[in-house]
């Protein structure tokens, strides 16, 4: 194998794209390098033996925690398990990316599968194993109309206005970052959008796609550089060509009836009895026909009536203008004994979404290649096989369920207070009830109003909608708040989310590069005019958040004790803060940063909790007065008071009283509450008390005193007999 490679200069760092190393076997493999990080992307087709009637495309993206120089955490169990949320958020975007430039009708089936081989904790792998994709796809023998770039931009600046993008930043760069937006392009078009961003303007969004789009021209000139050395011959593929006199004729005999099928369809998110009546109408007249040859030519129709429908007549099939939404409906505090609740309905879309507040210690660890971290805001969503009328399998999340969720997740994190001043993990599940067009826009409405409902003091609400677009032989229009029936049978869907000030969350797909910025442009804007009507619905239904969290939420307080005192609330063998917890009902978590984390289901179990950590951890001075102390044990020379939650002193005999005192028992009982005064620590810690005040205390205080005798003077002890 003769090894060659390709490399550009992306943002001060070298992207180097290698063949000929590995995976001979493959129609095509490549490795794309920054700085340490490595990955490789294998492409292979099978001979199409059946045809499925789709285009069975797989990504899969496969994180190995040795790339990191790591073993898995588990004792019993070190291979990898299934993939992570985030490897399954690459491989869709990846697969959405080079998912639009294969041939229409091409259905063999294609693989590809990425491999992580080396992180260095600073350059991504997820952009390298997009670009590592588009070259394998581009010098292999499988028809694609590519090569693409893709590449990260992020933009660093004081007021979103005037700032400095960043192609692939590193995870570093991205802490300052206001925006974190993956665009893959080809060199007329953006194919695929993915970002978050800090209530970022839609002209700075759009100005970092274009910057990025010419970046990602460098990267498609090398491919096609590589394309050129060891680039294989395309396999020929003409797509079957439908018989155009049978596909006039069947035009012409639905020419009444199809119109209103389609619109049934619309209205019911894609299902229509009409619809499947005609398809078996036409399957009984034409029985020469195959059933596939039937159902391609009726979708075909299909589509051009939804196309003329909007580019002809300028209305959609539902009846409404290009920019207007559906009727919303919304309700909040729905359920009764969870934390926050609230039902966002948008037409045929309804999602009902569930926020539910824990202690800071149930934030969730991850462990990747990089290293581990945790997720105090974690988005959930659930879309069931009822919510378009079908039955299906149950079982794991699916990865449109895992993208939707992150999506979600995404669109208000930047609104999430900070720990320090909502001290909660914050889980929300979005539930989807009904689906007819962009369930992952409604449940970032609905967790809008579920976390408002449950009283996170978010720092702006969010709405979100999603966009499309309808073209054809040269024109093109955008359509607001899509239907199930538009997204497929359209050309695109771009979701945006974000405050009053910007966006916070954006994703887009399309099924024809012909999206230039231009059009881009026209949806950011015409997105914004309809998140902003939606989020106006939203506060009139819920304009603050709730004062004050559930009764049913727990109870959570911060309290940072210095790191050395942390062993003392711990206590030997853990018995002090097991005591803690046993006697106040309330769970303690102490981080290594002296962070307490106490959570209980009642304020008073909290501030109990409170008031002991704080005793213990805090330091007595002389001279302190303690009001109510309580004498724990008893001494022959003394009593032992408790002063302060687990903290105890010494009252010696000498100091109970003004005068001889022989039993400590003859002034003070266990369980007893007695007034003190600290009069010495000693270079032990240890605290000396006393019981004694005014004038008979004045030599109680002095440093130079000696501690008073345990025995009375001499002269006053009985004489001792002598035989």
């Amino acid at each position: 194998m003769k090894k060659v490679s390709q490399e550009i200069q992306i943002g001060g760092k070298t992207l180097t794209l290698q063949t000929g190393q590995f995976a001979e076997q493959a129609n095509a493999a490549v490795t794309a390098r920054i700085g340490d990080t490595i990955v490789l992307a294998t492409v292979v087709a099978a001979p199409l033996m059946q045809d499925l009637g789709y285009f069975p495309l797989g990504v899969e993206y496969f994180e190995r925690l040795y790339a990191g120089g790591r073993i898995k955490g588990s004792r019993f169990v070190k291979r990898e398990g299934r993939p992570s949320d985030e490897a399954t958020l690459t491989a869709r975007l990846i697969d959405r990316s080079i998912r639009p430039l294969f041939p229409e009708g091409y259905n063999e089936e294609v693989q590809v599968i990425i491999t992580v081989l080396s992180v260095d904790g600073e350059n991504q792998p997820d952009v390298a194993a997009a670009c590592a994709t588009s070259a394998a796809l581009a010098i292999s023998d499988i028809p694609w109309d590519g090569p693409i770039g893709a590449l990260r931009m992020g933009f660093v600046a004081k007021d979103h206005q005037q700032g400095v993008f960043v192609a692939n930043p590193t995870f570093q760069d991205l802490e300052y970052s206001d925006l974190d937006l993956i665009v893959s392009a080809t060199k007329k078009a953006v194919v695929m959008l993915e970002g978050g961003a800090r209530e970022v303007p839609e002209a700075t969004i759009l100005e970092g796609i274009k910057q990025a789009q010419q970046e990602a021209q460098k990267i498609i000139k090398a491919i096609e550089a590589l394309q050129k050395q060891v680039g294989q011959k395309k396999k020929a593929f003409d797509a079957p060509a439908l018989d155009p006199k049978l596909v006039a004729a069947i035009e012409k005999e639905t020419a009444d009836n199809l119109s209103g099928a389609v619109k049934e369809a619309a209205t019911k998110g894609g299902s229509s009895s009409s619809l499947a009546a005609i398809k078996k109408a036409l399957l009984a007249k034409y029985e020469d026909q195959k059933k596939e040859t039937i159902n391609k030519i009726v979708d075909k129709l299909v589509k051009k009536t939804l196309r003329q429908q909007v580019l002809v007549k300028g209305e959609r099939i539902d009846g409404r203008k290009l920019d207007e939404i559906r009727p919303i409906e919304i309700e909040v505090s729905v359920l009764p004994r969870t934390h926050g609740s609230a039902m966002f309905r948008r037409g045929g879309t309804q999602a009902l979404t569930i926020t539910t507040l824990g202690s800071p210690a149930l934030e969730q660890l991850i462990e990747n290649m990089e290293g581990e971290e945790t997720k105090r805001y974690i988005h959930h969503y659930n879309m069931p096989p009822f919510t378009v009328g079908e039955t299906g399998r149950l079982g794991w999340p699916s990865r449109r369920e895992i993208g939707h969720g992150a999506l979600a997740e995404r669109a208000l994190l930047p609104v999430i207070p900070a720990e320090e001043q909502f001290p909660y993990t914050i889980r929300v599940v979005s539930e989807i009830m009904s689906s007819n067009g962009s369930t992952s826009m409604a449940s970032v409405c609905g967790s809008t109003l579920s976390l408002m409902d449950a009283g996170v003091p978010i720092k702006a609400p969010v709405s979100g909608i999603a966009m499309g677009m309808i073209s054809d032989d040269g024109q093109a229009v955008i359509l607001s708040d899509i239907l199930g029936f538009e997204d497929f049978n359209g050309d695109m869907d771009f979701k945006v989310a974000g405050t009053k000030q910007g966006v916070t969350a954006i994703q887009m797909d399309v099924k024809k590069s012909v999206l230039d910025l231009k059009l881009l442009n026209q949806a950011l804007e015409q997105a914004k005019k309809g998140r902003l009507f939606i989020l106006e619905k939203m506060l009139q239904a819920l304009p603050v958040a709730r004062q004050k969290v559930s009764e049913f939420a727990p109870k959570v307080a911060m309290v940072k004790i210095p790191e050395e005192k942390i062993g003392e609330v711990i206590g030997p063998g853990g018995k002090m803060i097991r005591k803690i917890i046993a006697e106040t009902g309330a769970s303690v978590d102490i981080d290594d940063d002296g962070v307490v984390s106490i959570t209980a289901l009642s304020r008073e179990s909290v501030d109990q909790a409170i008031k002991w950590v704080e005793g213990l951890t805090r330091e007595p001075k002389v001279g302190e007065v303690f009001e109510e102390a309580e004498v724990k044990r008893l001494m022959p020379f003394g009593a032992f008071v408790e002063i302060l939650p687990g903290k105890e002193g010494l009252v010696h005999v000498s100091r109970m009283a003004p005068g001889f005192v022989q039993d400590p028992a003859d002034i003070v009982k266990i369980g007893q509450k007695v007034k003190v005064v600290v009069v010495e620590i000693d270079e032990l810690h240890r605290v000396n008390l006393s019981m004694v005040f005014g004038p008979q205390a004045e030599r109680s205080f002095s440093p130079d005193r000696r501690p008073e005798q345990r025995f009375p003077p001499r002269d006053q002890r009985p004489r001792r007999r002598r035989d």
